[in-house]
């Protein structure tokens, strides 16, 4: 799957689209120019490809797992501050919310 200059384009090729359905995955994904996209969910995955998986090699899928839930965990949640929340930390923002 090749890079392109959206980004967009890499997950709708017909090469992505038949891993993921013969992985058993569900595409969830609106039409270009559609409001109703996943702009939240693709900000967290550009900020995971850049600070921690882009340039790791693992040795299993189990080491991949345990690597982005240490990520989520020990600093995207609790560490991590974001624009879209008054530049807190998620933990911070829920618990300044009442919802933590």
């Amino acid at each position: 799957m090749g890079q392109t200059n959206s980004g967009f384009l890499q997950y709708t090729s017909e090469q992505s689209q038949r891993l993921m359905t013969d992985s058993g995955v569900t595409c969830s994904m609106s039409r270009s120019g559609n409001c109703w996209d996943n702009s939240a969910m693709e900000s967290f995955f550009s900020s995971l490809k850049t600070e921690r998986v882009g340039k790791k090699v693992y040795r299993s899928r189990d080491e991949a797992r345990a690597d982005v839930f240490d990520y989520i965990e020990r600093f995207y949640n609790p560490t991590r501050r974001h624009s879209t929340i008054g530049y807190k930390s998620p933990i911070d923002f829920e618990r300044e919310a009442g919802v933590a």
